[in-house]
């Protein structure tokens, strides 16, 4: 029912910042709540960001509270993910996954209840 699509990943220095970007298919992109995940290698894929539906709400993982910042632009069926002070530690294969979901707030952090999901984007960052 959707298809996610990531872009943006690349080679950043500690410090730097980047944007990811998540296009998605069909009509109803305004019904489905969005996240951003990431893997890093030999880890679990964790949950970094997520936005309701409406844009109205969104949630921050501990670890990039303050320096990530996630948005979305319903008209355009696209979810950012944009990045600051950027370090070695963040590097990781960024996932952009959505759920059907009309709730006001973002209470879901766990990979598995979310239905769709991108083909990963890598973002890296050199000290």
């Amino acid at each position: 029912q959707v298809q996610l699509v990531e872009s943006g990943g690349g080679l950043v220095q500690a410090g730097g910042s980047l944007t990811l970007s998540c296009a998605a298919s069909g009509r109803t992109f305004s019904n489905y709540a969005m996240a951003w995940f990431r893997q890093a290698p030999g880890k679990v894929r964790d949950f970094v960001t997520g936005i309701t539906s409406s844009g109205g709400s969104t949630r921050y993982a501990d670890s990039v509270k303050g320096r990530f910042t996630i948005s979305r632009d319903n008209a355009k069926n696209t979810v950012y993910l944009q990045m600051s002070s950027l370090q070695p530690e963040d590097t990781a294969v960024y996932y952009c996954a959505a759920r059907y979901s009309r709730s006001v707030v973002v209470q879901v952090t766990t990979s598995a209840a979310y239905d769709y999901w991108g083909q990963g984007t890598q973002v890296t960052v050199s000290s």
